[in-house]
């Protein structure tokens, strides 16, 4: 696949056969009706349901448009200059290449609202409504989508240095590769996704040990003769070495009422603006008006059908279960996104190794395709986007009104 300033110029360098190019573009428009088509019913689902209109749901609705103009443009572009497009003009040629640019660093800066926007509500829940307003859902949205477009478009700023020699719009012929592996691959790509990796375990860690704390305080409040080797034995799948503390019943008792306390102060927090992804199980006890109480004392007004223990409980692994969606969708960003860029490391560091045409074409549908998979992650991950898929479509079969 390496290509040499001298082969840009007198015919294409990409010197692969017409079939392999066929089935090439074939699967790129597959790719691009289905990434249209399904963060299109994505928009579609927010918009219809209330329920679903939160602060994360809006950086997720973000990342769908930018998947959408994946398929409606960048593709289109992609396949374009696939065929060497537009011959001998070569500020349009770079504007086509830096669209896909614009649209990766726009997901990549959603995907870093997402577990900034996890990352309050689960660890700093006082703040999180303070902080995670609307207005400031809609200003952290313009600053992804602004910073994307300029870190996108900074081949465009100096295009002047771009060869000139470049008579066909290939990517390895007009894009600096220092540009692509310096700027684009370390700086924009790979310090995001450790700070995300560094917010989601940090997420898990706390959830995990939150989740300890509540059973072996129950345990302790319903056993306070308990020892040692029945408290470890209460969460020995969930510990990774050590034993338990030993605590009384009334430490115990107010070990619990610290972590229903903290868990409540969540509750309260996104029963306004807080993230509802799994809707079906949140809205069943986030209720309005709910008061928070002092770590220990009796809550104000306890739910009829379920106990603080449960609730609290239940609220926490629906935490990590809305962090662990989350993350999948940052595993298939980086996932499909990391092969083309360590074929690109492997043109600028080693010149001399030869890339097979498949193998970058593969890297190129791979990078594409996250687009069509994430509606399907959504779909699959999370319920409350699922059950308003599911009635959507019912509801398409069951408005037409019925003949007498």
């Amino acid at each position: 696949m390496n290509v040499t300033p001298g082969s840009c110029t007198a015919e294409m360098p990409y010197g692969y056969q017409p079939r392999m190019r066929a089935l090439y573009i074939a699967t790129e428009l597959v790719i691009a009706v289905l990434a249209i088509i399904g963060n299109f019913l994505v928009c579609l689902a927010v918009s219809r349901n209330k329920e679903l209109r939160t602060v994360t749901n809006y950086f997720l609705v973000s990342l769908s448009v930018a998947d959408i103009l994946v398929g409606l443009v960048a593709i289109p572009c992609a396949v374009l200059t696939d065929l060497g497009r537009p011959h001998h003009d070569l500020p349009l040629c770079l504007v086509l290449l830096s669209i896909l640019m614009v649209l990766t660093q726009s997901s990549i800066l959603s995907l870093v609202a997402v577990a900034a926007e996890r990352y309050m509500a689960i660890l700093l829940p006082f703040q999180y409504q303070r902080v995670m307003s609307p207005r400031n859902a809609q200003l952290a949205l313009l600053v992804t989508w602004g910073l994307g477009a300029i870190s996108g478009t900074v081949p465009l700023m100096d295009w002047k240095r771009q060869p000139a020699n470049s008579d066909y719009c290939i990517f390895t012929c007009v894009v600096d590769m220092n540009y692509m592996v310096y700027f684009n691959f370390f700086c924009c790509l790979v310090v995001p996704l450790v700070a995300m990796l560094v917010i989601y375990g940090h997420i898990f860690l706390t959830v995990r040990h939150q989740l300890r704390r509540i059973a072996v305080a129950r345990g302790t409040a319903k056993d306070p003769r308990a020892g040692t080797d029945d408290i470890g034995s209460s969460f020995a799948e969930g510990t990774t070495g050590g034993g338990a503390d030993i605590v009384t019943g009334r430490q115990a008792r107010d070990e619990v009422g610290k972590c229903e306390g903290e868990v409540r102060a969540g509750e309260e927090v996104e029963s306004g603006i807080g993230s509802l992804i799994e809707t079906e199980t949140t809205t069943a006890f986030t209720k309005p008006g709910f008061r928070i109480t002092s770590a220990g004392s009796a809550p104000a007004d306890p739910p009829p059908r379920e106990s603080n223990e449960a609730k609290s409980n239940r609220r926490t692994r629906q935490e990590m279960r809305k962090a662990t969606s989350l993350f999948l969708v940052l595993f298939l960003f980086m996932v499909c996104w990391m092969p083309i860029h360590l074929i690109n490391c492997v043109l600028l560091f080693c010149p001399q190794c030869d890339v097979p045409m498949s193998l970058t074409l593969a890297a190129i549908l791979l990078s594409h395709a996250n687009s069509a998979l994430n509606p399907i992650l959504y779909a699959y991950r999370m319920r409350s986007f699922r059950y308003t898929l599911i009635g959507m479509w019912r509801g398409m079969w069951s408005v037409r009104p019925k003949r007498q």
